[in-house]
């Protein structure tokens, strides 16, 4: 193996070794993941102000920031509810309000008529007209030359205890090395107007007086996106080395046998789709490789995932090995153990189960089948990698909305599969399509399978947007709907996570429309009702004993009833594009037109007039995750918000979305020419979060 380059002794010194630096000051910096002189040069700014010229007064509008001079015309206290001094100050072309609400005696005694103050601060509208609230200033004499400062002002990320004018000063001494830092990223594939390394880190400590605010602020800036591409390079060089890794780890060789899989693909009541026997043959190739297989599947809702899933298990349980499938909730495991239980006891197979909320004497009786390898197929939620429950051999995980899980959960059941001496085979899917750009940088180290086609037959869903204040219409159309014999679920949500206050709506909702439409059969679930209960419920009305369902967002996944044409979604506007695209998927699932309504409070917010006109648009999962990471972010729709996994210092997945080809050809680049700079880059921009990608 390649060496990796030596990093220069200066970067890699101690902060107890910079001036000023002691040990509560040390425990500060470590919150902040500054351990050495190289961390402190890309310890980025987040924002910058200009100190660079002094404004005019009368040039100044409400929202800027900025640094003024002038001489005080007035001092007064005011008492109200507080008391806070008032400052006017003016200097030939305007004036303006300096409003103290912390003050002492000394401080007032020094702001007296005529004293000459330099000021800096955020202008905005007052009472009196323009203002500064608690702005730094200085009281200085006519004959002072005071300097204004050579650069824009850095405002950087910190800690508590930990000010602005330290970090300043920590990294002004960082910077007398920043010419040691090396070039990794190889010159040939930079654009031409990326700077060098150095000199973009010097430019974003200590931008010039004409550097351009609105560049820096939007991270456009050729300096941050020498940085932002360097950086998604060592994260796209981490995956690759997590996939590297697991090339050598040793898998079970699972060759498809027909004994269960033709007998299987024969019962279903109709053909799979050209796109699911791209995506089987796909699985069926990876499976039989002596090392693990690392893909994820995509594929809208309704496209079928559920039976490539089923046929993959099918495949490990005719080699002689477990699968296990792993949902986030209690509703969409129950809908899995269903399903499978209905298509594999009739193939003589044995299935086993675990949930939290099973009773001690089921729990202790699918621990038994599962550690014999009685179970072939092991479904569960999170209770899959509890302590106590041991696989016989397992040779297959599957993970069903894999986001949803944190990372280490995932871990935890992957390597419970590797006590054996051998890693089992990963097949991951999710119905919430992920955009191109994010899949290529957050799953790199992943094969990628898309179901691009939907079933025979499927009709998209006409989908509107109505204001609360039209609830009586809604509710006409749907008992319309149900009396001309089709079923409809009306969805109710909250803002609140608490299931005891959606479930209170929930009630509150199905007591008012049983009171509206007495001649209709409604029924209710939601989150606090007992598992039988909520399958007694859902099973009703997926035999159409119930015309209407009211429910809470727990029906998002798992109901599969092709006579429901219609769904209601109350305060539409909460709930983020993906939830609110994978709700509308449980209508549309028969040959019948279906509709759905997304109800709304006035008025709307920008982001929430956004997220319904592009759900009215578009029932193209992939557009709508699109516009969903535009507006959310990735942390969020990747559920990666807690483990750092995507939270870029510098890179950001949507703007910096067209450097993503480029990454990927610098990666491989390096792989096949540099190898020994992978691992400096690895530890420069991702650092300790690399344990994670394992998963």
């Amino acid at each position: 193996m390649d060496s990796p380059l030596p990093v220069n002794a200066r970067l890699m010194q101690p902060l107890t070794e910079c001036k000023g630096v002691g040990p509560s000051l040390q425990e500060k910096l470590q919150k902040l993941g500054l351990h050495n002189v190289q961390d402190l040069l890309f310890h980025l700014p987040m924002r910058y102000q200009d100190r660079t010229r002094v404004l005019p007064m009368g040039s100044l509008v409400p929202g800027r920031e900025g640094v003024v001079s002038g001489e005080i015309q007035r001092t007064e206290i005011k008492y109200g509810r507080r008391r806070m001094l008032l400052i006017r100050l003016a200097d030939g072309t305007g004036s303006l309000t300096l409003r103290f609400f912390y003050f002492s005696d000394k401080q007032r005694q020094s702001l007296q008529r005529g004293a000459q103050l330099r000021c800096f601060g955020e202008v905005r509208s007052g009472p009196g007209g323009l203002e500064m609230v608690h702005p730094e200033y200085r009281v200085f004499n006519a004959a002072d030359a005071l300097e204004v400062e050579e650069h824009l002002t850095p405002v950087y990320p910190t800690t508590e205890g930990l000010n602005q004018l330290g970090l300043r000063r920590l990294i002004a001494q960082a910077l007398q090395h920043v010419a040691d830092v090396q070039e990794l990223l190889p010159a040939v594939t930079l654009a031409p107007e990326f700077p060098a390394l150095a000199q973009a880190i010097e430019y974003l400590h200590r931008p010039p007086p004409d550097a351009s605010l609105t560049l820096l602020a939007e991270g456009r800036h050729p300096a941050q996106q020498r940085l932002a591409l360097e950086e998604l390079v060592a994260h796209q060089l981490s995956l690759l080395k997590a996939r590297q890794q697991s090339q050598t780890e040793q898998a079970p060789v699972l060759k498809p046998q027909t004994d269960l899989i033709t007998p299987f693909i024969e019962t279903l009541p109709y053909q799979l789709t050209e796109a699911q026997q791209r995506v089987v043959s796909e699985v069926e190739a990876d499976l039989q490789q002596a090392h693990p297989m690392l893909r994820l599947v995509q594929g809208d809702v309704g496209s079928g995932k559920t039976v490539v899933a089923a046929i993959a298990c099918l495949q490990a349980v005719s080699a002689g090995y477990q699968a296990a499938l792993m949902a986030p909730t209690e509703i969409l495991a129950e809908q899995h153990w269903q399903n499978f239980t209905r298509w594999f006891e009739p193939l003589g197979l044995t299935l086993a189960w675990h949930t939290g909320r099973a009773k001690a004497a089921e729990r202790r009786r699918n621990r038994a089948l599962t550690e014999s390898g009685e179970a072939a197929i092991v479904i569960g939620t999170h209770a899959l990698f509890q302590d106590d429950v041991n696989f016989h051999r397992l040779g297959l995980v599957v993970v069903d909305e894999q986001h949803r899980f944190g990372v280490h959960q995932r871990m935890v059941l992957r390597e419970k599969g590797a006590l054996q001496g051998i890693h089992p085979h990963q097949l991951i899917m999710t119905a919430t399509p992920i955009p191109r750009t994010l899949a290529q940088t957050a799953y790199a180290d992943l094969d990628l399978s898309i179901i691009d086609a939907l079933p025979p037959g499927r009709r998209p869903v006409k989908t509107v947007a109505m204001s609360n204040e039209r609830r009586a219409e809604v509710v006409a159309h749907v008992a319309d709907a149900c009396r001309g014999g089709q079923q409809c679920y009306w969805v109710c949500t909250l803002v609140e996570e608490s299931e005891a206050l959606q479930a209170e709506a929930a009630e509150v909702t199905f007591t008012g429309l049983s009171e509206a439409l007495p001649d209709l059969r409604l029924g209710l679930v939601h989150g606090r009702m007992k598992g039988d209960e909520k399958e007694a419920v859902m099973a009703a009305f997926k035999a159409g004993e119930l015309e209407l369902l009211v429910a809470t967002t727990v029906i998002e996944v798992g109901v599969d009833v092709p006579n429901a044409t219609l769904m209601i979604i109350e305060n539409a506007e909460r709930l983020g594009l993906s939830q609110l695209h994978q709700l509308r998927g449980r209508v549309g699932r028969g040959s019948a037109q279906s509709a759905c309504v997304l109800m709304y409070q006035s008025p709307l917010s920008k982001t929430g007039r956004r997220r319904l006109q592009a759900m009215r648009e578009s029932n193209d999962g992939f557009r709508i995750a699109q516009i969903d990471l535009e507006l959310r972010g990735p942390g969020e729709l990747l559920g990666t918000r807690q483990t750092g996994l995507m939270q870029f210092r510098i890179a950001d997945i949507v703007r910096d979305a067209e450097l993503v080809p480029v990454v990927s050809r610098i990666a491989r680049q390096i792989v096949a020419q540099t190898p020994e700079r992978i691992e400096p880059l690895i530890e420069r921009w991702v650092g300790d979060k690399l344990r994670y990608q394992a998963v």
